[in-house]
């Protein structure tokens, strides 16, 4: 999910964090015991607590996976990487060896220990390498990839690259070449390590050009669910127009999984034009829940990308 991560000036940050009152009325939005409050402003609030980004919020996010929304949990452990406390660690473990938990959360919960990148995690992710869910294999693999990616680049005291975006990304982006060429060949090719080619799908995000779009949107072709999401991630990121009809194609189509069309939803959501509107009021009664919940939200952050307002993680405001 992509959105803006300014949220106040740094000279009032310390005033908001000693106020309790902050936190208490972000926890009520956030947990809605009386199921009041509608899940795009849960969603702001989850936001909010990441740009709050102590333990406090931590604490806060992890109550909250006692919901029966698996959207909602799955954005929780994106959040909770995302802002990269080994102080999460231990919820997120809990998440990804909870077997009776959505796959699609726990596959971000392995994800998010990938993104805060603490070796102790290495242990559950190798226990997960043969998960009985594909989307839970292939996120371990990946995670622990990255982590010993980013060991081996510290003790050979090379620059690990960064990413031109403000997210914590799953591999960071193959730096060796800039052909659309090169770098199309490696995504679609099953063969290579996946980290190898989310490297490129990474690469191909960065360039940004109609080239690289048209390249990445091949990539929902692909056998393996984990890297069609990941690319519809991407495009919501990129907020490229170009990758609007692949979009649409994914979230209308019924044979997709829900994990994937969840994540064409949202991204249509981010790059917010006219053409995406109706592909979301279409899909806001989905018979699959993570579908229907995911163009709530969208629907919201269209409403945001075309709005004035300055802050999407307005849950300060509205608390």
């Amino acid at each position: 999910m992509t959105i803006s991560t300014e949220i106040f000036p740094s000279t009032s940050l310390d005033s908001i964090k000693s106020d309790p009152a902050v936190y208490e009325n972000l926890e009520k939005i956030l947990i809605n015991k009386n199921g009041q409050v509608p899940l795009h402003k849960r969603f702001r609030v989850i936001f909010t607590l990441k740009n709050l980004a102590d333990e406090k919020s931590i604490d806060i996010l992890a109550k909250a996976f006692d919901d029966d929304s698996a959207l909602l949990k799955h954005e929780l452990a994106y959040v909770l990487g995302q802002i990269k406390n080994p102080y999460a660690n231990s919820v997120l473990r809990t998440v990804l060896a909870n077997k009776s938990e959505d796959p699609m959360v726990r596959h971000e919960a392995g994800e998010a220990l990938g993104a805060i990148g603490d070796p102790s995690s290495l242990d559950i992710l190798e226990e997960y390498l043969n998960d009985e869910h594909a989307v839970v294999r292939e996120t371990c693999e990946l995670s622990i990839a990255k982590i010993k990616y980013e060991i081996d680049n510290d003790n050979n005291k090379q620059d690990i690259p960064k990413s031109s975006y403000t997210s914590i990304d799953p591999a960071p982006p193959n730096v060796k070449t800039q052909s659309v060429t090169e770098l199309r060949e490696i995504l679609l090719e099953t063969k290579l390590p996946l980290f190898e080619r989310y490297r490129a799908m990474f690469a191909l995000r960065n360039l940004g050009s109609k080239e690289a779009v048209l390249a990445l949107a091949e990539g929902f072709n692909d056998p393996s669910a984990l890297f069609r999401h990941e690319i519809a991630y991407v495009f919501g990121q990129m907020q490229s127009p170009d990758s609007v009809p692949a979009l649409i194609k994914t979230l209308e189509n019924m044979n997709e999984l829900s994990m994937v069309r969840h994540e064409a939803a949202e991204a249509l959501g981010s790059i917010a034009t006219s053409d995406c509107l109706p592909a979301l009021k279409k899909f806001k009664d989905d018979h699959e829940r993570v579908v229907k919940e995911s163009c709530e939200v969208a629907l919201d952050m269209y409403e945001y990308e075309n709005s004035k307002d300055f802050q999407y993680a307005d849950g300060l405001s509205k608390a």
